[in-house]
């Protein structure tokens, strides 16, 4: 059952703390790296097999494999996909920026272009659910950004075939190439290329344990977006708000990994024990119960708090993943907020309305980064190149200013570079 704890007998660092410790894997993905550097396609192939339990017939989708799954899901499917795609469009187009140009002095251009990273790779993860939304989370933004190639890594099922709804999602979103291939060995493929995979310049997307330290061990040869952990989501909630609907947002995250954090924060003692007790007549209604179960059990928390407005603070220092405001004023509150990954608002706004719909994008820093980080974007697939363009007499006007800024770092081929033009022309 749930722990129901007083606000303050939990440090807010500890609040998130898992009750497991996390595996070491650094040593094995190291290997697993190594080996995929070495070995290409034939060890992409063995580690399939020996973690997938596939021996599938080529790493690519290809289009007949592409075209079968496409006729296998429901048309249905394929309309909510749409119209879920539209509404990401719609907020990521508005983060698309442009170049600036200064030349406000005579003699002087200034500026910066935004240019598209040229190929990128999305991980999207397998195992024991399957996610056509991280598909389209992580590829619409990387389409409106206008990156030349999208290709996307993820685990086979036991017969070497790609889910059709992942196939689906990739239609919808515009990407160009899907490969069968999961765990730390996809993230080598990604970073050092192989026969059949394309080396890309960054790479995106959630995974297990293995994916992120792999995607930690290759950054530097290529970019990353983030080091994901487990998913957390904080709800502050008051009286007013109705358990069932509360239980049912905490477990919607429960659901995801046994490691997964699901906290309430309230200021009704009342609210606390009704949600407690939803909690325990929901989990036994779902198809991952014992994956929730483990969740709420581990790393679950109420916490009974004086005032929300108290508990804000404590928010700011926690930066969940994922944050709900409970409350009839929720953009009261909201101007309070500075660490979080993404904030919804109000009794009618579910996490899950996130997860798939509403727009906004839904991979987000867990475990505190929401302190330093954002989600996901159309910026994490571009990069800014700068240009500075001075004529003679522009550069006459500025090379003492910049000799003597040279010396003062002990620097003196850097001021004689900018004194010798000007010499020149005397």
């Amino acid at each position: 059952m749930i722990r129901v704890m007083k606000f303050g007998e939990v440090p807010a660092e500890k609040i998130f703390a898992r009750t497991e410790p996390e595996t070491d894997v650094a040593a094995a993905v190291a290997e697993i790296i190594e080996r995929v550097r070495r070995d290409g396609d034939k060890a992409l192939l063995e580690y399939t097999q020996k973690f997938d339990g596939a021996v599938p017939d080529t790493l690519e989708v290809g289009e007949a494999e592409a075209a079968e799954a496409m006729a296998s899901v429901e048309p249905e499917f394929i309309a909510v996909l749409e119209r879920a795609a539209a509404n990401i469009r719609k907020f990521h187009e508005c983060q698309k920026r442009t170049g600036f140009i200064i030349n406000d002095e005579e003699g002087i251009v200034l500026g910066q272009k935004v240019v598209p990273i040229d190929r990128v790779g999305l991980y999207v993860p397998g195992g024991t659910a399957a996610y056509p939304s991280t598909v389209m989370m992580d590829a619409i933004p990387a389409k409106l950004a206008g990156c030349r190639e999208i290709v996307i890594v993820t685990p086979p099922d036991r017969r070497g075939r790609v889910k059709p709804e992942i196939i689906a999602a990739a239609s919808v979103a515009g990407v160009d190439r899907i490969f069968k291939v999961g765990g730390a060995q996809a993230v080598a493929a990604l970073a050092y290329g192989t026969e059949s995979i394309p080396k890309v310049d960054k790479i995106v997307g959630p995974g297990n344990a293995f994916v992120a330290e792999a995607k930690k061990q290759v950054f530097g040869k290529v970019d990353i977006d983030m080091i994901a952990g487990p998913s957390e989501i904080l709800i502050v909630a008051d009286d007013r708000s109705d358990p069932r609907h509360v239980a049912a947002d905490m477990l919607s995250q429960a659901e995801h990994d046994r490691m997964a954090s699901a906290v309430l924060v309230t200021d009704s003692e009342a609210l606390a024990e009704a949600v407690a007790h939803e909690l325990e007549r929901q989990i036994p209604l779902l198809e991952r119960a014992d994956i929730a179960r483990a969740s709420i059990d581990g790393n679950g928390k109420i916490i009974i708090a004086e005032s929300l407005r108290a508990a804000i603070e404590t928010t700011n220092e926690i930066a969940p993943e994922h944050l709900e405001l409970c409350v009839d004023e929720p953009f009261a509150l909201l101007d309070g907020i500075r660490s979080a990954g993404s904030v919804f608002l109000g009794r009618n706004c579910p996490e899950a309305l996130g997860d798939y719909f509403a727009g906004p994008n839904h991979t987000l820093p867990t475990g505190g980064t929401a302190k330093f980080s954002s989600p996901l974007s159309v910026d994490d697939f571009v990069k800014k190149i700068q240009y500075t363009y001075y004529t003679g007499a522009a550069l006459g006007r500025a090379a003492e200013d910049v000799a003597y800024f040279a010396r003062k770092e002990g620097l003196t081929a850097h001021a004689r570079s900018a004194l010798i033009r000007t010499e020149d022309r005397k």
